[in-house]
This record gives C-alpha cells, sequence and structure tokens, in this order.
C-alpha cells in the first residue's frame, strides 16, 4: 500500500508524545519535528506539511491537551483529524445532470492510467444501477482504442469509437449515440502526453468547449508523488477541473500525492485506484484514508466490501449453511464458496490492509489459497459433498487434474476434516449469528 513507509514512520514519531503520561511544549514540538520529516520523506508538498504540521502543533500545545490524563488519545485524534481535513473532510460524490447523459470527461498524463479508469469507473457505476458508455477520444497512443474496448466489453459498457477522426467530432458523436441508445453516462477517454503542452490543452479545451461536461476528472498517477500534484495544478489552471482520481495507491509509492493534491489545488479527491482488477476502485473517503495511514485500520471499507461480496447471499442460504455446520455436514463445496467470496473482498492481505495494528506488513503467500481451490475444482460435485469417496485412486486423479501432489490433497482434507470438527462444537453456542449478521452488513454506499 502506498502509506507503509509513512504509516511506519509516523507511529514512530508519534509514539515519542503519546507513550508519555504528561507532555510538555518542548515534547510536542520534538514529536512534530519527526513528524514533518516523515511527510517530506512520503514526498508531500512542502507548502502542505509547513501547514499541517502548525494546526497540529498549536492544537496539541493547548492546555486542554497538556493538562489531560490521556494525552495520547487526544494528540492521535488531532493528527487524525488533521490528516482528515489536508485531503478533505469528507466524501466528495460525483454530481449528476439533470438530463441523460451525464459526462464525465477524464484527462491526465499518457501512463496514468486513464483508460483502464475510464472502464473500472463505468463498471462501479453500472453496478449502482446506471447505464454507461465510453467514448475513445485518444487517436494518438497506439491500441489505445483498442485498449478501452476491451477493458469496456469486460465491465458491460458501450464503447463509441470512430478511428482517428478529429477527438472533438468524436465527443460531440458520442454524446448523441449515448443519447439515443439512453445512457445515463458517457465517460470520455481523452489523449495524454509524457508532459504537458499548449496542443493538449487546446484539444481538451476544445472537447469540454463543445459537449459541457458535467464533470471534468484528472487522473493521477500516485506513484510520481510531487510531480503528480505539479500536474494536477496546471491542469487544473487550464481547464477548472472538479475532482481527482488516483491511481496505483496500491503500488510502493510514498504516497505524498494523496495528501497534497487537494490542499494544493482546491479540489477533492474523488475516488482512487486500488489494483490491477477492473473491480478495484474505491471511492476516497478522507477521514478513512486518514485512519489507515495512522495504522488505525479501515473496518468501514472492510464491512462494505465484506456486504457487498454477499449481496447475493439470502437470508435462507445462510441458515442452510449453519444447519449444515451444526450437523458437521459442512462440506467441500461450502469451503470453496468461503474461499470465493473471500477472493471478492480483494483477498487476505487486503483485509489485514484494513484492520488495526498495520497488519498489513506481515509477509504471507497470498498464492496460499490458490492450490486447495485447484484440488477441490478437480473434484467432482458429489466428492465434494460427501470427501469420504477420496480413496486413494480418486486422489491420484485430483493430483493430475490440479498440477499437485496426493500429500496435498490428504493435507488439504485433514485440514478441512479439523476445521469441519470444530465447527460442529461451536456453531451451537453461535446459532443464529451468521444470519443476524449477514441482516446488518452495511451495503455499498450509493
Amino acid at each position: 500500500m502506498a502509506f507503509e513507509g509513512l504509516t511506519s514512520k509516523l507511529q514512530q514519531a508519534l509514539s515519542k508524545m503519546t507513550g508519555k503520561g504528561k507532555l510538555s511544549e518542548a515534547d510536542v514540538k520534538e514529536g512534530m519535528r519527526e513528524v514533518r520529516m516523515a511527510l517530506l520523506e512520503a514526498d508531500v508538498n512542502f507548502a502542505v506539511v509547513k501547514d499541517f504540521t502548525k494546526r497540529v502543533t498549536e492544537k496539541c500545545v493547548g492546555q486542554d491537551v497538556l493538562s489531560s490524563l490521556t494525552p495520547a488519545q487526544q494528540v492521535m485524534k488531532i493528527v487524525s483529524d488533521e490528516l482528515t481535513e489536508t485531503m478533505g473532510s469528507n466524501l466528495a460524490k460525483l454530481t449528476w445532470s439533470p438530463s441523460k447523459p451525464t459526462i464525465y470527461m477524464l484527462c491526465g498524463l499518457q501512463g496514468a492510467g486513464k483508460t483502464t479508469m475510464a472502464a473500472k469507473l463505468a463498471g462501479y457505476l453500472q453496478k449502482q444501477g446506471k447505464k454507461c458508455m465510453l467514448a475513445a477520444c485518444d487517436i494518438y497512443r497506439p491500441a489505445a482504442i483498442r485498449q478501452l474496448q476491451v477493458v469496456g466489453e469486460k465491465v458491460g459498457a458501450m464503447v463509441y469509437e470512430k478511428g482517428t477522426q478529429d477527438p472533438v467530432k468524436t465527443a460531440q458523436e458520442a454524446v448523441e449515440q449515448a443519447r439515443y441508445y439512453g445512457r445515463d453516462v458517457l465517460i470520455i477517454d481523452t489523449a495524454g502526453r509524457l508532459h504537458i503542452d499548449t496542443e493538449l490543452m487546446d484539444e481538451l479545451a476544445r472537447i469540454r468547449d463543445t459537449v459541457h461536461p458535467q464533470e471534468i476528472l484528472l487522473v493521477v498517477d500516485a506513484m510520481t508523488g510531487q510531480d503528480a500534484v505539479n500536474v494536477a495544478q496546471t491542469f487544473n489552471e487550464k481547464l477548472d477541473i472538479n475532482g481527482v482520481i488516483l491511481t496505483k495507491l496500491d503500488g510502493d509509492t510514498r504516497g505524498g500525492a494523496a495528501l497534497s493534491v487537494r490542499a494544493v489545488t482546491g479540489k477533492p479527491i474523488k475516488f482512487s485506484g486500488i489494483g490491477e482488477k477492473l473491480t478495484e476502485i474505491e471511492p476516497f473517503y478522507p477521514d478513512r484514508m486518514a485512519s489507515r495511514i495512522l495504522g488505525l485500520g479501515d473496518m468501514m471499507t472492510l464491512l462494505e466490501k465484506a456486504g457487498e461480496s454477499m449481496e447475493d447471499v439470502d437470508e435462507d442460504k445462510a441458515e442452510a449453511l449453519m444447519r449444515r455446520m451444526e450437523k458437521g455436514s459442512f462440506d467441500l463445496e461450502d469451503f470453496l464458496d468461503q474461499m470465493q467470496s473471500m477472493k471478492k473482498m480483494g483477498g487476505l492481505k487486503s483485509m489485514l490492509k484494513m484492520l488495526p495494528g498495520n497488519l498489513g506488513n506481515i509477509e504471507f503467500d497470498e498464492n496460499a489459497m490458490k492450490k486447495p481451490e485447484a484440488i477441490i475444482l478437480s473434484m467432482t460435485k458429489r466428492e465434494r459433498r460427501n470427501p469420504d469417496l477420496l480413496n486413494a485412486s480418486r486422489r491420484k486423479r485430483i493430483a493430475a487434474g490440479s498440477g499437485t501432489t496426493v500429500q496435498e490433497i490428504n493435507q488439504l482434507i485433514n485440514n478441512f476434516e479439523n476445521a469441519r470438527s470444530m465447527m460442529k462444537q461451536v456453531s451451537g453456542k453461535g446459532k443464529g449469528k451468521l444470519k443476524r449478521m449477514m441482516r446488518n452488513m452495511p451495503q455499498m454506499p450509493k
């Protein structure tokens, strides 16, 4: 994750203040010097760092904190609140046009990930019940149009393209086509450059003035650090953008862009790309991001992901699963369902990052679940439902089909039997909890 290095350094710096029973003004200033260094090393804009540390210091040396019996909690709350304020305070939602289609124009430098993000945004909005069309207005980058067609097809969005004709004309025609086909949303994928130039800006301005988008969204590569802020500032001056989408926040980057771009441009971060998959896009919640940066976890996003992965699970199915667990008849098909549900939530490492305590730094093999999944998928339905059928010859066949060994199959079956036995012992005490959990699980925000 982008903030792992920053999280570690901030925790070290803050521990020198929060580890004390009482705080003095000197303690606060010493701690804030280290916070300042941690933020600068994360490539946060210097002016943003200066303003942030000034605000935190002023609040931390206040009488309420210095005389408090729990200065640690108050300091952490102040830092969290100020980080949230720096990144924008509240979730900035997309705005909508009163008539269809609502047009979102994506812009940015080449390599920022605009084309993929256009499809991610379309997929996200279609989950909200919107019908989307993508417009291919990048006529310069080789295979850009074909890439948009491929990713658009994967998320089920229509794609309008007219080859290398004038992008302004293509955008204008796309609006007409979106209206004709009753699309709720038109997302325009524009051309980028290796650096900002007059020709690029003129073309973007002509598209803007022709189709009058509801929002202009700047796609910024978070891995470019301070350069991302400079790019955002220039695009905002030329086009008056409405918001920013950060890509590659899952990469090994310092995270300075996320902490700087809103403060420098005054425009909110609306979404973040958190992985390569077309489903890996999240609304940007400043308070949740502040919590992640401080190593305090992000339980709300974790619960929402759980709710999304369970949205097709009805109460009858949950109740039937509980009954099977109570009877000890939980089978390998159920086991496979649970593994696939975890994958929908982004995998175990992704889940650990959202728990308090910076657990995302734990090293383990994320591919460890692939072998058990391959083994179970190589079984017949009858074998999955009745593992007692798995004699030696069947296990050899499954090993050959899954690319594993008989020993690995034996280990999986032993682990499964132990888990099933344990479930039978404890499930009676928790009867009804799974059903209530699913009923109360929050759904994805609309």
